[in-house]
């Protein structure tokens, strides 16, 4: 069995609900459709969760009609035979009706939930009745039957194994559909799997049934070597590590979430990365498997702001560092990069939400600088340290851009450093022309 996460954007239009059924009905093999929310519906539902928050039920209940319109208009085009548009009707009055009755109460967390679940149940009951009226077999499963998190919003990997295992032995057909991203938690209420979403629930998924592939489906071919958005003649990776993948990945490629293929890595299932609009195109292999290459692919976290604690007290002592990140631990803030020397420590982080709070308390070791409007530049690969010659093929362009940190040796398969994010469009391009231009130049003429 294979499992198959198709994106917002794989479902974002009627044309693009009929590319995936194209994609589904060449698969020959056993296998599990996991949706997520038409593309620019999990925005609205964050609008309307917004609104009902703030008590402004008119904004609230306009957003719920012209979303109830639009899945209107969708189904209609989608469906052609009068039977199924009639039952696409009754799928979307309940969802309606669920969006409707929470205007009414006193808006909770659990209501907000409740609310963030309602892309995902349109889009595969969506799915599965264009599914019938095209005669290919299939059966939708409700994630909320198998999908579960603890007190902590961790996966309950084992119940989920169990529980889909007795879901699936109900059927004998090889094709089934579920929702990406929904779950229900220790109170048996509906939740959501924070981390990764649908990719995170394809991934767990996959580890429950022993599948022998995962397939990411989205709107770009693979993982590239560079940012497309910046730097022209970028190519699609055919291979990589899953350690150089979750490199990447947590310093920004946005075609995977970092923690999103953990459980695929852990039970050694492979995951394809493939384009929903160029199913041609080869994508990228992401294994364990995976061959030996230098350096693999670039890319850039923006919106970063180092701390630097410098304090004369942390010379020769113990547990200094120790209390500094338990100061970010308080403020529940995750730190990126850092380095240390004897006398300062420099540090990394992404959000900002704590940033006040947390200067307060770190005045209490020393003298704290604070530097915004930075991007990280991550270079994966085999980067080991006993490799000759790595540093040198990466560094030797840069001799113009301002570079704040460095961090080298932590990880095998990882390089990072801090520029200025007016600089990071041009540390990609030159990192580009000197470290991938020999192999741009092969794959343009392949």
């Amino acid at each position: 069995m294979i499992v198959l996460k198709f994106g917002g954007t794989s479902v974002g239009s009627v044309e693009n609900f009929r590319k995936v059924a194209r994609i589904v009905q060449d698969c020959q093999e056993d296998k599990i459709i996991v949706l997520s929310a038409m593309s620019g519906v999990t925005n609205t539902l964050v609008s309307i969760s917004e609104l009902l928050r703030a008590s402004k039920t008119k904004e609230a209940l306009e957003l719920i009609n012209g979303l109830n319109q639009k899945y209107l208009v969708v189904a209609k085009d989608l469906l052609e035979s009068d039977e199924g548009f009639y039952k696409a009707q009754i799928v979307l009055k309940k969802q309606h009706q669920v969006l409707l009755s929470i205007v009414e109460e006193s808006f909770t967390i659990q209501n907000e939930k409740i609310v963030m679940a309602q892309g995902e149940l349109v889009s595969t009951n969506l799915f599965q009745l264009y599914m019938e009226e095209i005669e290919l077999e299939s059966v939708l499963l409700s994630a909320l039957d198998f999908m579960y998190i603890d007190k902590f919003g961790e996966p309950k990997s084992a119940v989920i194994k169990d529980r889909i295992g007795k879901v699936l032995a109900n059927y004998s057909v090889n094709t089934f559909i579920t929702q990406g991203f929904i779950c229900r938690n220790e109170q048996n209420e509906i939740d959501n799997l924070n981390r990764g979403g649908s990719d995170y629930s394809a991934s767990l998924i996959g580890a429950a049934v022993e599948a022998n592939q995962i397939q990411i489906w989205t709107d770009i071919d693979g993982m590239h070597n560079n940012d497309p958005r910046f730097v022209d003649h970028t190519f699609s990776v055919k291979e990589m590590s899953f350690d150089e993948a979750a490199e990447l990945a947590y310093f920004g490629a946005k075609i995977l979430h970092p923690q999103s293929i953990i459980p695929a890595q852990e039970s050694n299932i492979p995951v394809l990365l493939k384009n929903t609009f160029k199913p041609e195109s080869i994508g990228t292999l992401i294994h364990n498997k995976a061959k030996v290459q230098k350096i693999r692919a670039i890319a850039a976290k923006d919106n970063i702001t180092a701390i630097k604690i410098k304090s004369y007290r942390m010379l020769m002592a113990y547990g200094f560092i120790k209390k500094i990140f338990e100061v970010f631990e308080d403020h529940k803030t995750a730190i990126d990069m850092i380095t240390t020397s004897e006398v300062a420590v420099s540090l990394t982080i992404d959000n900002t939400s704590k940033l006040k709070e947390i200067i307060n308390e770190l005045q209490a070791f020393g003298n704290i600088e604070v530097d915004s409007d930075l991007s990280i530049i991550c270079i994966a690969g085999d980067l080991a340290q006993n490799k000759k010659g790595v540093t040198s093929a990466i560094f030797n362009g840069l001799k113009d851009i301002p570079i704040r940190m460095i961090s080298y040796g932590g990880s095998n398969y990882n390089l990072s450093f801090l520029v200025k994010s007016i600089d990071k469009i041009a540390v990609l391009n030159i990192l580009n022309e000197g470290l991938f231009k020999r192999l741009e130049i092969e794959v343009l003429q392949a």
